[in-house]
């Protein structure tokens, strides 16, 4: 049986919360398409207090910026990114193109083709993910993206250095400064000074999850990621104070942010909501780490480990930190997650900062259909055909042609019969007229 120790706002709430963020999203972006550049330093201007002469950094300011941070700040983002470039070239050269022949000369294929033009967010208003811009530029280019604008708002009234050295260190081929649905709105629809892109990605918060929703069409997306989610699934293999850490290291994002315990074990779940009540008191985030454990907290107790796993799918969080005796029986057995961190050794920070994964992850459940920002989410896989004989079009137009016949699709059956006239030993039957329908019309 699935008790709750705590229970989160509710999804009508939630509900409420969304329509008044799209309907704030839906201006913006049609006010940036009608008036362009000026409509996006006017949201610069109110909602950063940021007003450059140009958003885009010359590479002067790029290297000033550069300066500014220490030998071992650098030293310490290369390695970060070195993590990062080495799985994503993993993970590239898994991605093979293929050439077969399926039938003798019919040759099928495929090849992987980078999209030509990415927008990376790097979320920095409130915390200069710093991360961000290894996770989204520096994959961009191992995919093989020729042009990737990499775009971060003003960190208390200036470019952040360390952001701005992470997307240079990356390959970034533009970078900008600035924030919130103006950004991606430039980056998607195009302005005067910034060239549309193909793509956006990127984590941020609800308006520019929301503004990346309202885009996808005109633009690719990576996928929807809203606030950060984190869930714990642990069991007396470890102490509350353990918990507590994990679920408070990821509420400090923001105060929309959930973070759920889900466990076998009452002893633990009450420990951990201790643990939590008494390091806000010393957090420095708590100020925003409380608001999230407040309102979006979860304090889930179950049965048995079967339980854990049904409840930790239907949960389908952006995280999912498994600290029990058999962390192994979840990495076989679930299938929604954005990212597992398997054993009290790890943890999301790790995956957030520095291990090789990447941090861009689904999120408000959309694990259960798709995984999180890699490589292969800036390559298109696209097929080919060529038949190389004779034999092969006369064949396999007979066979398209009854096909097309039985759809009613006249032009396709004459597309597959040309060929057989054309190709075969012996002449194709006359196209047949449409099958009547049911009710006796043609």
């Amino acid at each position: 049986m699935i008790r709750y120790l705590k229970r989160g706002k509710d999804a009508l709430d939630r509900a409420e919360d969304d329509a008044q963020v799209r309907s704030t999203v839906d201006g913006i972006l049609k006010d940036i398409e009608q008036r362009g550049d000026d409509a996006v330093r006017d949201y610069s201007r109110k909602f950063d207090g940021w007003e450059p002469l140009s958003f885009a950094l010359s590479l002067g300011q790029i290297e000033d910026a550069v300066r500014q941070l220490s030998a071992r700040e650098i030293e310490d983002i290369r390695f970060a990114q070195t993590q990062i470039r080495n799985f994503a070239q993993i993970q590239r050269d898994s991605m093979r193109d293929v050439e077969v022949e399926t039938l003798p000369g019919v040759i099928l294929g495929h090849r992987h083709i980078p999209v030509n033009a990415a927008g990376c967010y790097v979320p920095g208003g409130k915390y200069p993910l710093i991360a961000s811009a290894h996770m989204s530029v520096l994959t961009a280019k191992v995919a093989g993206v020729p042009r990737v604008v990499a775009t971060a708002p003003p960190y208390q009234g200036a470019p952040h250095p360390a952001i701005v050295a992470a997307m240079h260190f990356a390959g970034a081929d533009q970078i900008l400064v600035l924030g919130g649905v103006q950004a991606v709105a430039a980056m998607a629809i195009g302005t005067e000074s910034v060239a549309a892109v193909d793509m956006l990605v990127g984590p941020g918060n609800m308006f520019v999850a929301e503004a990346k929703r309202q885009l996808y069409g005109r633009v690719g997306i990576d996928l929807f990621a809203g606030p950060t989610e984190t869930l714990v699934i642990a069991d007396e293999s470890v102490d509350g104070e353990m918990c507590a850490v994990d679920l408070l290291g990821q509420a400090e994002h923001g105060p929309t942010s959930p973070a759920v315990l889900l466990t076998n074990s009452e002893k633990l779940a009450r420990e951990t909501m201790a643990e939590v009540e008494r390091q806000l008191k010393i957090l420095p985030t708590a100020g925003i780490a409380a608001k999230a454990w407040a309102i979006y907290g979860e304090v889930i107790v179950c049965d048995s480990y079967e339980e854990m796993l049904t409840k930790a799918d239907e949960i389908a969080s952006e995280h999912v930190q498994v600290m029990t005796r058999d962390p192994d029986y979840f990495l076989n057995g679930m299938t929604n997650y954005g990212a597992l961190f398997l054993g009290p050794r790890t943890n999301v920070s790790f995956g957030d900062k520095v291990i090789g994964t990447n941090h861009t992850l689904p999120t408000n459940k959309n694990a259960r259909y798709t995984g999180g920002l890699w490589v292969g989410k800036f390559l298109k896989t696209c097929t080919y055909q060529r038949v190389l004989t004779n034999a092969a079009s006369a064949s396999i137009g007979e066979v398209c042609s009854r096909l097309c016949h039985m759809e009613n699709f006249a032009g396709h059956g004459e597309q597959a019969n040309l060929r057989v006239r054309r190709y075969g030993e012996r002449v194709e039957v006359p196209w047949y007229q449409p099958v009547p329908a049911l009710d006796g019309s043609a």
